[in-house]
């Protein structure tokens, strides 16, 4: 058991951590100095192999379960209580960095080697999860090994996904020998912790080390589709076009008027675009565009919804455009435990790291583990705020204290 005097000065190896994340970097390398390690590839094989064999030199025992999800457990006094679980992932986008996910992983593993280390033991058992698929950039959607346990999603789903060249998903976890028996279901957790860099600018904007994340920003994903008529862009009058385009136009506007409304947590944002038939000279008949619209906060976000929605009607009818407005996806906002955001605080007080609160702008494993377990993540600063991109970056100290913040706060949760 850990003692008061010793929690405080209680922290990680940094250069160990740094040490490991540097030789998972070199798992599946990327062209400019970053990372494809694509879920149920041959890299995803080799970083998983990887990480199961530095857990089981750690003392750990594996399970695996019926979607690839990967569960390292260091025993504790009582070996009947729900553990505390510290996870992320180790995919990556096709362009990703050697952070992203794979940090939430190898930090939850410095924390049992730190405990082997000092000789510490806990009362309950700690776990270190690797997630399946949380990118999505080869399986859609994402988050989907998490998915499936928080029941989201179904087993049968998750198998039947594809990726672009047809492969599934079933037959690809069965290829790289991920395909466990252990249930793919949820089940008792005392605490869930994911550490993560923050994918964002505001750590390192503030001059913050950690950020206590209360909980993750709800997301809506739109496909806006309007039809107009195509015609001649000569001959064709403007006041006798139906030019999508001059509902599109105002459309844009508003979502960023919307979120604007909504600051300073309201997003907006319109990433693509396009064009039928797609020709200079000709007044298009169809735009079609998605729209991803964001905030914490459920109520504010069903709002935001209302009034695009609303006001896509409305322009459409005026413009004598048709249109169709289709879900795609849905994050709902989710907040995290009082209790595990409070022990997260602490642990950075008590070893003196600049800290704030902070919701996470982006999905995470943790959105699915708080559907049935307490969850808090921690997050560090990342260099311009740039994540997904080769160029992602964290320094090793930042990283290092991260990790001494998730010690311990799990040391703390594995002994209440």
């Amino acid at each position: 058991m850990v003692t008061p005097s010793l929690a405080n000065t209680l922290t990680v190896d940094g250069e160990r951590l740094w040490s490991s994340l540097m030789a998972m970097a070199r798992v599946g390398p990327g062209i400019a100095g970053g990372c494809n390690r694509q879920a149920l590839t041959d890299a995803d094989r080799a970083g998983r192999d990887l990480f199961v064999a530095w857990a089981r030199e750690a003392g750990c025992t594996i399970a695996v379960d019926q979607v690839g999800n990967i569960f390292a457990r260091r025993g504790g006094l009582d070996a009947d209580a729900p553990p505390v679980l510290a996870g992320s992932h180790l995919d990556t986008q096709p362009t990703g960095g050697r952070f992203d996910g794979v940090y939430g992983v190898l930090a939850g593993l410095e924390v049992v080697r730190t405990l082997n280390d000092r000789g510490i033991e806990t009362q309950r058992p700690i776990e270190v999860a690797c997630w399946t698929n949380e990118e999505g950039s080869r399986f859609a959607p994402a988050m989907l090994g998490s998915g499936v346990v928080s029941g989201v999603y179904d087993l049968a789903f998750a198998y039947s996904r594809m990726d672009k060249d047809g492969a599934t998903f079933k037959d690809e976890l069965e290829r790289i020998g991920y395909r466990g028996e252990a249930p793919a279901a949820p089940r008792a957790l005392a605490a869930v912790f994911e550490a993560h860099i923050e994918q964002g600018p505001i750590l390192e904007h503030e001059g913050d080390t950690i950020g206590v994340v209360t909980g993750i920003q709800g997301a809506y994903w739109f496909d806006v589709t309007l039809d107009g008529q195509s015609c001649h862009a000569g001959p064709t009058p403007m006041e006798m076009r139906r030019d999508p385009w001059r509902a599109a136009a105002p459309i844009i506007e508003e979502c960023f008027a919307i979120a604007e409304r909504n600051a300073p947590h309201g997003r907006c944002t319109i990433g693509d675009m396009k064009v039928e038939p797609g020709s200079r000279n000709t007044v298009p008949n169809r735009l079609t565009f998605p729209i991803d619209i964001r905030h914490p906060d459920t109520e504010r976000l069903e709002a935001m919804v209302s009034e695009l929605k609303a006001f896509i009607a409305a322009t459409c009818a005026r413009r004598a455009i048709d249109h169709r407005i289709e879900v795609v996806w849905r994050m709902p906002a989710t907040k995290f435990d009082p209790g595990l955001i409070g022990m997260v605080d602490a642990a950075a007080e008590a070893l003196g790291y600049r800290h704030r609160r902070i919701v996470s702008g982006a999905g995470h494993d943790s959105l699915h583990t708080a559907q049935f377990a307490p969850t808090a993540m921690i997050f560090v600063p990342c260099a311009g705020g740039l994540s997904h991109n080769e160029a992602e970056d964290a320094t090793p100290a930042d990283l290092a204290a991260g990790a001494s913040v998730l010690l311990q706060a799990m040391v703390q949760a594995a002994n209440a």
